[in-house]
């Protein structure tokens, strides 16, 4: 089968491999439909290997050729022993954190997402979404409801980055909410906020046309530039009582969009941590004291999140689709996809890999 598979930095190559072997007990073979890339794939092709073992998985036994895409869903061909709740034919999502299912200190808790021994489909196991099948456990395979697209099931994965955010934000309703960064993790989370009710959206980027695809697809939205207008004082002038933000939610992974979160936020407020930063970066602690505000760290998702997930999207009150602003076919994947989304104009948010082309 063809395969886009990791090598090196700059190095992706579509290959010819192995087609998974028939599923044992407890596994699933998931024909794919569509795998979205990510920034964490972006990060692999120009700077990698980050996620990508290079000595074999603790856990996994997996190394580079690595296989990648984590964002995607297809269709079951095939299911082992034991597996009961998809069979051949089912329409499914997948989830891609694999780790011990038990005698680990975090899975015996139910916080599978915090094992130590963590591994992910497309970055440290042996299939990934950037491929025509995939073979997985059972718990890694999420059947969807009749309403969501096959689209939209490659879109659940980076859709729960974004409400776990806001659950650790503790956004509700009527909240106001400041995200930086308006990529297609930004964005999802401001489409999550307003689906937890928070009333007032504010939305800031250096990019400007990022910010104009992201009025587009979130409509009533307060966008911000930093190179022309102070965070911190936009939102103080717009919020009640001129006291700033009750949750500043950073999606990018940069200093200075920590640091505008801790200014803007109201005291007492909350400061969630997504983005991941390449390295420690300074803060005004003296500020997060003075203010008595909360930050918080948001580390992917807890596993169960995909039903909830897949409703709120196939409801309609987090239209993930929108996000989505080009398709490419597998051969096409690096030029296209990868590429086009390195590019520091920032045209597209998410593109998706249509692996039926």
């Amino acid at each position: 089968m063809k395969a886009l598979r990791f090598h090196a930095a700059k190095d992706l190559r579509i290959e010819e491999v192995d087609a998974p072997p028939s599923p044992g007990p407890g596994e699933v073979l998931v024909e794919n439909r569509f795998c979205g890339i990510c920034g964490t794939d972006l990060h692999e092709y120009a700077y990698g290997p980050i996620f990508v073992p290079k000595e074999p998985h603790p856990f996994t036994g997996a190394h580079g050729p690595q296989i990648l895409g984590h964002e995607f869903g297809g269709v079951v061909k095939a299911v082992g022993a034991g597996v009961v709740h998809v069979k051949p034919g089912d329409r499914v999502s997948i989830q891609p954190l694999i780790m011990p299912r038990q005698g680990d200190y975090y899975a015996d808790r139910g916080l599978f997402h915090l094992s130590g021994n963590l591994a992910l489909a497309g970055l440290s196991w042996h299939s990934g979404g950037m491929a025509e099948a995939a073979l997985l456990n059972d718990y890694n395979v999420q059947p969807i409801p009749d309403a969501l697209s096959d689209q939209e099931a490659a879109l659940i994965e980076p859709t729960a980055v974004a409400v776990y955010a806001c659950d650790r934000g503790g956004v509700t309703a009527g909240n106001s909410v400041l995200v930086t960064g308006a990529g297609p993790i930004g964005i999802l989370v401001a489409m999550a906020a307003r689906a937890a009710g928070a009333s007032q959206i504010f939305l800031s980027d250096l990019n400007d046309t990022r910010l104009a695809l992201a009025r587009e697809a979130l409509g009533t939205v307060r966008t911000i530039n930093p190179k022309t207008e102070k965070v911190g004082d936009v939102i103080r002038a717009e919020t009640e009582g001129g006291v700033g933000c009750d949750v500043a939610i950073e999606c990018v992974g940069n200093e200075h969009a920590l640091k505008n979160c801790a200014d803007a936020v109201r005291k007492q407020g909350v400061v969630v941590q997504t983005g991941l930063h390449p390295g420690e970066n300074p803060l005004n602690w003296f500020d997060v004291t003075f203010k008595d505000i909360d930050i918080r760290g948001s580390w992917a998702y807890p596993t169960h999140y995909w039903p909830r997930v897949a409703r709120l999207i196939a409801s309609g009150q987090i239209p993930a689709s929108r996000i989505v602003t080009k398709y490419v076919s597998l051969r096409e994947a690096v030029s296209e996809g990868f590429d086009q989304l390195l590019d520091p104009a920032g045209k597209h948010l998410k593109i998706l890999i249509d692996l039926s082309r």
